[in-house]
């Protein structure tokens, strides 16, 4: 008998429960961590591109309008490439968009810094339109806002490091630099000393393009497992039989409205709150590290979530609190002066806290084949952090484009107001009732 080599294919290890939720939870680090430092752009680019209000917000602007353009493609990338290759092909654009700043930043070129934060906005769509099911789908049903409270601790944790190592970078003393620059005798002396100082986030960013170049590598080698979407259980399939769109589910139709508002109200408490205190007369030495205390305070709102629900509360329910409490802290800002009005804005980021990890499930339970374009459906709706912004800036800023819905200008404080409180009730809206609308 002659002797033969038996080949054997070995299918690779897929990585446990545990693996996967780590390897999840640095994605939402990553993308928090991306996403939390247009807070301090905002007031960078203010400065080193003199802009007004109204300019200087369309960083959020361009950053969660690709969310809008691209989810929908993000999904159909999806179906080719599955969840873990789609994941890293996102991380790959945001390095892409971050390598962006260093012509932007040689140049001082404002809408070159926008085009790269629209292309990290768009690795962002795609890795957020598959990082958020593979959450919500990857455990039980029950404990899905549970496992988003847990990756939202990795997400906001980024976000709350994010402010306070980029302002100690590119505006580190940012008042003097501004009185510098106010001062300056003659056009070229103020042109180096604004060239100086965009020059201060090339070094930042670049870092972070090799650091996801990495991250893209090594997530393609992960043994990170695939889901299948497709399959559905009987109850599902049940659910979804003779259902040939996806608009088809009133709720997740209602929940891409409800993310547009909470999302617009995120970025509102979290982004926008600098500039908040900026109009109060507080300096850009104290105001840029005013996101990071919004975060903070999400984070005390995950850590909440992971202890109640679900054991305590449902995530429909804290959805209801968190709600009610964002209409509170709301009003109590408009008749709070000073650092007390800052800080019941930052405590919205405690109301803001479990909104995401209960939106997100309640939206897409049920969809069953539909899941990954209702996925991208939820994610388009972050677009709503770029268009309330806007709105906002438009009832007091006549160079926004929004001031055309208003016939006379009002203060940035009643802005805020008749901006947020009616997100907060429509949130409330969909917490109670939205969720089951069509559902038998």
């Amino acid at each position: 008998m002659s002797n033969q080599t038996v080949t054997m294919n070995v299918p690779p290890k897929q990585a446990g429960y545990a693996q996967s939720m780590a390897i999840i939870g640095i994605l939402f680090f990553v993308f928090g961590f991306v996403t939390w430092l247009n807070g301090t752009l905002i007031q960078f680019f203010q400065i080193v591109c003199e802009l007004n209000v109204s300019q200087a917000l369309l960083v959020t602007m361009a950053f969660y309008m690709a969310y809008f353009f691209l989810s929908i493609p993000s999904s159909f990338i999806l179906n080719k490439t599955g969840f873990k290759n789609g994941m890293a092909l996102g991380l790959l654009i945001i390095a892409i968009g971050s390598l962006v700043f260093i012509p932007a930043a040689n140049a001082r070129s404002f809408a070159m810094f926008l085009t790269g934060l629209f292309i990290q906005g768009a690795g962002l769509s795609l890795l957020q339109t598959a990082s958020n099911p593979y959450a919500s789908i990857i455990g039980p049903k029950e404990s899905a806002a549970k496992r988003i409270s847990i990756l939202g601790i990795c997400n906001k944790s980024a976000g709350a490091l994010a402010p306070l190592i980029l302002s100690s970078i590119v505006l580190k003393g940012a008042d003097k630099l501004e009185k510098d620059i106010a001062a300056a005798v003659d056009a070229v002396q103020k042109n180096a000393l604004l060239d100086s100082l965009a020059s201060r986030v090339i070094g930042p960013y670049v870092a972070i393009a090799i650091i996801l170049t990495i991250l893209a590598f090594l997530l393609k080698r992960s043994s990170l497992p695939e889901i299948d979407t497709n399959t559905e259980d009987a109850a599902t399939a049940a659910a979804t039989t003779g259902k040939t769109s996806v608009f088809q589910f009133p709720q997740l139709v209602l929940g891409v409205l409800c993310i547009f508002v909470y999302v617009g109200v995120e970025v509102m408490a979290g982004d926008v709150i600098g500039q908040y205190g900026k109009a109060l007369g507080m300096s850009v030495d104290d105001t840029k590290y005013f996101t990071t205390f919004t975060l903070i305070a999400m984070l005390a709102g995950y850590v909440i979530g992971i202890a109640t629900i679900p054991k305590y509360l449902s995530g429909k329910k804290g959805l209801q609190i968190s709600a009610i409490l964002g209409v509170l802290f709301t009003v109590a800002a408009y008749f709070a002066t000073g650092f007390s009005a800052v800080t019941f804005i930052a405590l919205l980021g405690l109301a803001n806290a479990l909104m995401w990890p209960a939106i997100f499930p309640m939206a897409i339970d049920g969809l069953g084949r539909f899941t990954k374009i209702g996925s991208a459906l939820l994610v388009m709706g972050i677009a709503g952090g770029g268009v309330i912004p806007q709105i906002y800036s438009g009832m007091f800023d006549q160079h926004s484009m929004f001031s055309f819905l208003y016939s006379s200008s009002i203060d940035f404080r009643h802005a805020f107001l008749y901006c947020m409180v009616p997100c907060y009730l429509y949130i409330l809206f969909y917490a109670l009732v939205g969720d089951k609308v069509g559902k038998n």
